[in-house]
């Protein structure tokens, strides 16, 4: 059992939600598609690009010629694109995350600022000072200064 371990352990790296978030590779797809066009199965390049329910159905109709011409028609496709256009297509949920990480139009002095009044702000309801309801409204209008 011990020696079986370190498979286990490895076998983690290849979970569906692992393998979703990596980002694709156009030349892994394109020949993905033709080999769905010589294997008795196809649709495995819809399972590498994340689209598991095409790819089921590929292997649902597998015993007709349909998936084998789709994959054929699919890895001329994924060839005749740029590598822009691919990345756009199947790589947009990766190129969406950097985006929201970076957030441009925040300065940072100015998130500290807000932070200052918020504290200043949370002292004066502990105090007694301002009402929780006089708070709230400075503390909503504090914040959306920043989005």
């Amino acid at each position: 059992m011990a020696l079986l371990t370190p498979i286990f352990l490895n076998l983690k790296d290849f979970s569906v939600p692992s393998m979703l978030s990596k980002f694709k590779n156009r030349k892994v797809a394109v020949a993905l598609a033709f080999a769905g066009m010589v294997m008795p199965v196809s649709g495995l390049h819809k399972f590498y690009l994340g689209q598991p329910i095409w790819g089921v159905l590929y292997l649902l109709l597998s015993w007709t010629p349909i998936p084998k011409v789709a994959s054929v028609i699919e890895g001329v496709w994924y060839l005749a694109q740029n590598q822009d256009d691919f990345d756009q297509n199947f790589n947009s949920a990766l190129a969406l995350g950097t985006v929201a990480v970076q957030s441009p139009g925040v300065d940072p002095a100015q998130v500290g600022a807000i932070a200052d009044a918020l504290r200043q702000l949370d002292t004066l309801r502990q105090d007694g000072l301002i009402s929780e309801y006089e708070f709230e409204q400075k503390r909503r209008q504090l914040l959306d200064r920043i989005a």
